[in-house]
């Protein structure tokens, strides 16, 4: 199972010697990852703060930088930020497990996606 993806930013983040990082990596969250930044009192005060929060969390690498911190996320310029967000999404979210099953009428072997969000009346 891959647990890092590679990505590169449209921009870049500019560091404070203008040197510009755009190649890094993400890996997948953990339920901590996402349970831990809503107690921090920046994400109380500002809820869109979780998302600087959280991927300074999974970005594990960015160019030639040392550390990811949130000073780094804030600092991205927005169509960077919106990147991050969607590949977190697509690598975190997108994905549904599925079931392959045998259709009880025609016996036929179709994949049926398991969907935690829905509920039996």
């Amino acid at each position: 199972m891959e647990t890092e993806f590679e990505f590169e930013l449209p921009r870049g983040y500019v560091d404070a010697n203008g040197e510009i990082h755009k190649h890094g990596t993400m890996r997948l969250a953990t339920a901590a990852d996402e349970i831990l930044p809503v107690r921090d009192q920046r994400v109380q005060q500002n809820p869109g703060y979780l998302t600087i929060i959280l991927l300074s969390r999974v970005i594990t690498r960015l160019g030639t930088l040392r550390a990811i911190n949130t000073k780094v996320i804030e600092s991205l310029f927005t169509m960077d930020l919106a990147y991050l967000q969607d590949l977190y999404q697509r690598i975190n979210v997108s994905e549904l497990p599925v079931y392959r099953v045998k259709c009880p009428h025609c016996e036929q072997e179709i994949e049926v996606p398991l969907d935690f969000l829905l509920t039996q009346a």
